[in-house]
């Protein structure tokens, strides 16, 4: 025995109202519509909700009774839905992104003051953290999705393409490599090279030597994050690989960006999300942006 919602909202109207024609013109139906929604709702229940007489429309016991419980369900309901269609719309709600340090301290914030200034009703929440631990914060479900390099295929991860950066050197101005046509792997060797530790320094190892197998890559030095290899660098202790989309880090510390070449390298990147969630409106709707911003901008490369 479940009431329907018109049955519902016709018993609260009525009740509000303390009339019919009032309740009717409320609920833009007609007299008819409301007295048989009621009928309808007191044959269901097998009691009258409505008391009526020549003189006035009043709640029965069991009306005033059910009154309340159904008015506090509509408002729920009605609450409910007119936060689902400010999300639909736009008008509120939460991204929570992950993504590397690099990242987040570079390209991101540029991308989330964009889109604040389109959508100022979301709120974007960007979590910082170690690569490796990108796809974890998404399994985990603290984050909507994640923004990472090419990681192994997994059942419980998506990945789409994001886009995809060719490797650049990171050197102090007036070092010996500034005044080359070109700058090359085989030329990295020559100069203390600090890289990043795990994953980075493994696959660039790994494309390297398919490329050209004479080529060996012996870091000087292995730090956690790419901040601290470019402070390195700006201190003069050597120089470091990294994508251009750490541009506006590497004017920063005052530093000279060059594209690597024989062979161009390249990095993928992806925006990562568990397998089976559909992201929120809002969520989806950032990682459009996303898209959109990196696919606009370039990110200027000395290639002589």
């Amino acid at each position: 025995m479940n009431p329907s919602l018109r049955q519902m909202r016709a018993l609260v109207a009525v009740a509000k109202t303390g009339s019919f024609t009032l309740a009717a013109d409320f609920l833009h139906v007609t007299q008819s519509a409301l007295s048989g929604q009621i009928k309808e709702l007191e044959t269901l229940l097998g009691v009258k909700v409505i008391e009526r007489t020549t003189r006035k429309t009043q709640l029965s016991e069991v009306g005033r009774e059910l009154y309340p419980l159904f008015d506090k369900m509509l408002q729920d309901l009605d609450g409910a839905m007119n936060d689902i269609a400010k999300r639909k719309a736009l008008k509120t709600g939460m991204v929570r992104v992950a993504a590397p340090q690099m990242m987040a301290c570079t390209l991101l914030p540029e991308v989330i003051a964009a889109y604040r200034a389109s959508y100022p009703d979301i709120q974007v929440r960007l979590v910082d953290c170690p690569v490796e631990n990108v796809s974890g914060r998404v399994y985990s479900g603290e984050v909507d999705f994640g923004i990472g390099p090419e990681r192994e295929p997994t059942a419980e991860i998506e990945a789409g393409l994001l886009f995809e950066m060719p490797f650049v050197l990171v050197f102090p101005t007036g070092h010996a490599l500034e005044s080359r046509e070109r700058i090359c792997w085989s030329d990295v060797g020559d100069y203390p090279l600090i890289a990043l530790q795990g994953q980075f320094t493994e696959r660039l190892r790994h494309d390297m030597h398919v490329s050209l197998r004479e080529l060996s890559l012996t870091p000087y030095n292995e730090v956690t994050f790419m901040t601290t290899a470019l402070a390195m660098v700006g201190a003069g202790l050597g120089i470091t690989a990294c994508l251009p989309y750490a541009a506006p880090m590497v004017q920063r510390h005052g530093l000279q960006m060059r594209l690597l070449q024989d062979p161009e390298l390249t990095r993928r990147f992806f925006v990562f999300r568990k397998s089976g969630r559909a992201l929120s409106p809002a969520a989806d709707s950032f990682v459009a942006f996303l898209h959109a911003y990196v696919g606009e901008h370039e990110w200027n490369v000395t290639v002589g």
